[in-house]
């Protein structure tokens, strides 16, 4: 090889990839000493020891040429929102409510929750309360005038109530509201009051408190035929107004009404009553000591009767302020009611022990009613219970009930109590899963002794469904902060009830047996775009999972004309 081809690059390797290179390989590969290659390589003696022990921890070509850095990322632009945020506040003083509706304005999308986060971020404290010609215009004032139905198209958080207008505009609402003149304003009439609050129970918000945040939804507000929902003030007004007219023939018309829309909302065959105890601050004269057994205290509330179709699952009848002294002749007032209502009496009643009297069983039975009831346990009947004989107890069978609870046992005996003319029926049930056994009575003596207790046994599922049927309408949630009448508070739960019993029965596939909170979260809570033109109205559901069940009850087929949006058509379109 000639010497101008001859390099001294490789005997004096230069950079330290190849220092490194020729180091480790002339000691694990040609055999030199640590020292030698150390010392070819550069290092010190420790430098190169510790370089070997990385090696061959991981050996690689890349330990010696790593792989060529990525380019660095391009910084992503600032997020001007909350500059913005601190800026308007600082400068112009202006509330939440108007620095979101700013933002809106400049292309700068950002909800309440973010806004105040960066208030808390920045220590940025509550604006001093001001009075109403220094608040601006930060939440429109409701008024009906101001409804705008040109064309457009917006977002709705609350698309999915509009699945209840085909029913509402099939039911009337407005005209028996007219016929019962509940009284509204100028700016809110009565049927606009009533839908912002009936929009409110439906999509299951906490309490009328919480509408200043709801209010701002467009969607919202076209449910009820307003350009904005009305403030709590407004709406608590409305209740004081519409409380006396809530418990008569305006309940009995929208009843009647939703009974015409569907069979599947029962024949009144069978009812569960009960009393729901409501703590209540509202007016003194309603309020009495109660024991409120899910609170474990006793405290000042209302006594509210409650008649549950069992068939149906719907809240037929409501008596919102029974007091103490007439609440065992309360179940007589249900039995008149429905007699006056559909020309007969109620075919059978199903209630705890507490709920009546011996002398309003002799009526029930005097008037061909059916009755299961529950005798209250005492000394001589824990007696009884203990002397009957272990081969007396019999084994039925019953269907639809869970399977630990399928094979109880029973005694059917006759008995005569004090206070009751005739003789009753008597079971004594055990294996119902209470510690001790239960003692039913009850006026039908022929029906087959596992029917009556299957019937029973049902009662303890539909007292589950009651609970959180009231629950998820939020009845019990009554606070001073917010006075609107337990009358129409009530009232509206019926009709609440009635409503998504209405959309269970047509999307069927077992939602016509399924609770109010089940159809809420699988087939109503949808968000979505709302389309208004020169003559419709098109609400575009944003797709989920059980949204098929939405297109197999039909609603992308239906259409109505609703009254109070300009007559427009409406329908629903389900992604």
């Amino acid at each position: 090889m000639s010497g101008s081809r001859r390099s001294d690059f490789f005997a004096n390797p230069d950079g330290v990839p190849m220092r490194r290179y020729e180091a480790l390989r002339a000691y694990l590969h040609e055999g030199v000493s640590m020292a030698e290659a150390a010392h070819r390589g550069g290092y010190t003696y420790g430098s190169f020891r510790n370089l070997v022990r990385e090696f061959r921890k991981e050996p690689s070509s890349t330990f010696f040429w790593p792989a060529p850095e990525r380019p660095a990322k391009a910084k992503q632009p600032t997020d001007p929102r909350p500059a913005r945020i601190v800026t308007l506040r600082k400068t112009e003083a202006l509330s939440i409510y108007q620095i979101q509706d700013r933002l809106k304005e400049e292309g700068l999308k950002a909800s309440i929750g973010y806004i105040q986060g960066v208030f808390n971020k920045n220590g940025i404290k509550r604006l001093p309360r001001r009075r109403p010609g220094e608040r601006g215009n930060s939440v429109t004032e409701a008024d009906r005038g101001a409804l705008d139905l040109s064309p457009r198209t917006f977002f709705s958080e609350y698309a999915g109530l509009f699945l209840f207008v085909f029913d509402l505009v099939r039911l009337r609402l407005d005209d028996f509201l007219t016929a019962a003149e509940t009284h509204g304003t100028e700016k809110i009439p009565a049927d606009c009051a009533m839908r912002s609050l009936l929009a409110l129970k439906l999509w299951a918000s906490t309490r009328p408190s919480q509408v200043k945040a709801d209010a701002r939804d467009e969607g919202l507000a076209l449910f009820a035929g307003l350009n904005a929902i009305p403030e709590r003030t407004a709406l608590t007004a409305y209740s004081l107004r519409a409380d006396p007219l809530f418990r008569g023939p305006l309940m009995h018309r929208w009843y009647e009404a939703a009974a015409r829309l569907s069979d599947g909302l029962g024949s009144g065959a069978s009812f569960d009553l009960d009393f729901q105890k409501v703590p209540y601050h509202g007016h003194p004269a309603l309020q009495q000591k109660h024991y409120i057994a899910r609170l474990s205290r006793r405290q000042r509330g209302i006594l509210t009767f409650l008649a549950h179709d069992a068939e149906a699952r719907v809240f037929a009848y409501a008596e919102p302020t029974e007091h103490k002294e007439s609440q065992r002749s309360a179940i007589m007032r249900f039995a008149r009611y429905w007699k006056e209502r559909t020309g007969r009496y109620p075919g059978e009643l199903v209630f705890d022990s507490g709920l009546t009297s011996y002398k309003y069983l002799n009526a029930l039975n005097e008037r061909d009613i059916d009755f299961i009831t529950v005798r209250r346990r005492h000394e001589s009947l824990a007696r009884h219970i203990a002397s009957v004989p272990t081969d007396a107890w019999t084994r039925i069978r019953l269907n639809n009930i869970s399977w630990a609870y399928r094979r109880p046992r029973i005694v059917d005996e006759e008995v005569k109590l004090r206070g009751y003319r005739r003789k009753l029926r008597q079971i004594l049930v055990t294996g119902l899963g209470h510690d001790k056994p239960s003692i039913l009575i009850t006026n039908q003596m022929k029906r087959p002794a596992s029917k009556l207790v299957h019937r029973y046994a049902r009662r303890m599922a539909i007292e589950k469904a009651m609970r959180g049927a009231i629950d998820f309408f939020h009845m019990d949630a009554l606070s001073a902060f917010v006075p609107m009448r337990i009358n129409v508070d009530v009232q509206l739960t019926v009709m609440a009830s009635v409503l998504y019993r209405l959309i269970g029965v047509r999307a069927a596939n077992g939602y016509e047996a399924a609770e109010s909170q089940t159809i809420f979260r699988d087939l109503v809570r949808h968000s979505g775009k709302i389309t208004i033109t020169h003559d419709e109205i098109t609400v575009r559901l944003r797709s989920r999972p059980k949204v098929y069940n939405l297109l197999a009850a039909g609603y992308p087929q239906m259409q109505a004309r609703v009254p109070w949006l300009g007559n427009k058509l409406l329908r629903v379109q389900c992604s």
